[in-house]
């Protein structure tokens, strides 16, 4: 069925009430394929982006970790670094996985 036949038929759904506002948003970017909608990313996109984390020469503090997790996801840095301090004072994660990270996840 084409595109246009899709979104009319989502369309007459969302008039007739069988769709509500949400639904008939979310059924609808996933149709277009837009960014971010769920359902939209091809299967493997998540292993994808963890292949393309790369430390950051440019935002880095100790070892870039947090500026290479902030340009992957879009997230500023500085929440990375809160979390990561806020995960070491609740039982020392954070430093374990940075430490980890920063063995692993190569440099740009």
């Amino acid at each position: 069925m084409p595109l246009s036949d899709e979104l009319t038929r989502l369309h007459e759904l969302h008039q007739r009430g069988g769709l509500s506002a949400d639904e008939f948003a979310r059924a609808k970017a996933r149709l277009l394929g837009e960014p971010g909608a769920p359902g939209s990313e091809p299967p493997g996109a998540a292993v994808a982006a963890l292949n393309a984390l790369r430390r950051s020469a440019a935002d880095r503090w100790i070892a870039g970790v947090c500026g290479g997790i902030a340009r992957s996801t879009g997230v500023e840095s500085w929440i990375w670094r809160m979390l990561f301090a806020l995960l070491l004072l609740v039982g020392g994660a954070g430093l374990l996985i940075y430490l980890l990270m920063w063995i692993f996840v190569p440099n740009e």
